[in-house]
């Protein structure tokens, strides 16, 4: 066997290894996760306020960015079609069930540059923080592809439920 001979099979092991941690890293990711769970189905009676073709980046912990969640079926990136209702929001990711998240489920809607994997112009991203359970706050990045990013901003924030008023007055 030959310097190079060699050299090759310990790059092969080398990457067989590697491959072997991302999988199995991914794999106790999506345990760790499994009590997480994207609501499924739009309300019968929702009426579509305007649609626009997205492409779904990642959903991540709530303001840690680069800290990808397994939410099912939000687990991998995807095209899509993301829908503004009179009642929420509704995601319809390509091979994937329609999320919906409603009004009550939303917190916070906004601009953003980073996430995992993925960089962008400055408010390239559309950042939309749900309640994913009662203890659990998660945000989700899309990418607008077709139509008017601000427009769909400016629709999508009047959505969220205004905070409480705390009646200190100043």
């Amino acid at each position: 066997m030959s310097m190079r001979d060699i050299a090759i099979a310990l790059t092969i092991a080398l990457a067989a290894l590697i491959l072997l941690g991302m999988l199995f890293a991914w794999r106790r990711r999506l345990r760790r996760d499994s009590g997480l769970s994207a609501p499924l189905g739009v309300p019968e009676h929702a009426e579509v306020v305007r649609r626009a073709e997205v492409l779904y980046v990642a959903t991540t912990r709530h303001d840690e960015p680069l800290e990808r969640v397994a939410i099912r079926p939000l687990a991998y990136r995807a095209r899509g079609e993301l829908a503004v209702t009179d009642r929420g929001v509704a995601l319809s990711l390509d091979g994937a069930p329609t999320v919906f998240l409603a009004t009550g489920r939303l917190v916070e809607i906004d601009r953003a540059t980073v996430t995992i994997d993925r960089v962008v112009e400055p408010g390239g991203l559309v950042r939309i923080v749900w309640n994913a359970s009662d203890d659990t706050i998660v945000d989700s990045y899309l990418r607008v592809v077709s139509g008017d990013a601000q427009s769909l901003l400016s629709d999508l924030q009047r959505l969220v439920p205004a905070a409480p008023d705390s009646g200190a007055s100043l």
